[in-house]
């Protein structure tokens, strides 16, 4: 895990709000005893996560697609390239909407703002060095070299965030 003591707090502020706002029947299904804790999220998302992420095209519809999510400090981050018609959406209207569901298991659903990184940045030293523990023993020396040739990044500041787990078989 990367987060810090502030950052689990702020996620289990995030977690407990989203809940509290949510509907009658999200309350009904996404129960205390089904929802994660802070500390559970970060545990349940480590490396790479497959993410279906939903932009708003020009014309107003949600745009889906699946993207890889890297869970650090807290929050969804993704990647593609800086012409990909999500980043041309998102420098448009940043709103997005990203869900990681492998089974009924475990869901985790956030709604918020896309924020553009630049992850050459010394700000972002600590998710860049995230990004090549993943990627470079998986594809090898030249995903740096691809990062470092512009691969554009964006991290999900969650406005909210609906979390959900039961054993698997239940």
């Amino acid at each position: 895990m990367y987060e810090t003591d502030d950052d689990l707090a702020a996620l289990q502020d995030l977690i407990e709000r989203s809940a509290a706002a949510g509907g009658r029947h999200l309350k009904d299904v996404l129960t205390k005893d089904h929802r994660l804790s802070a500390e559970a999220v970060c545990s349940a998302l480590p490396g790479m996560s497959l993410l279906v992420l939903a932009t708003v095209s020009s014309d107003g519809r949600p745009i889906a697609a699946p993207v890889d999510g890297i869970f650090y400090r807290g929050a969804f981050h993704f990647g593609s390239a800086p012409d990909s018609l999500r980043f041309r959406h998102i420098r448009r209207n940043p709103h997005v909407s990203a869900s990681h569901l492998p089974g009924e298991h475990l869901q985790v659903t956030v709604h918020g703002t896309a924020m553009l990184i630049d992850v050459l940045s010394d700000e972002h030293a600590g998710f860049r060095e995230h990004l090549l523990s993943i990627y470079v023993p998986r594809y090898g020396e030249g995903w740096a070299s691809m990062l470092e040739s512009g691969a554009q990044y964006a991290r999900i500041d969650a406005e909210r965030m609906f979390t959900f787990w039961m054993p698997e078989g239940a």
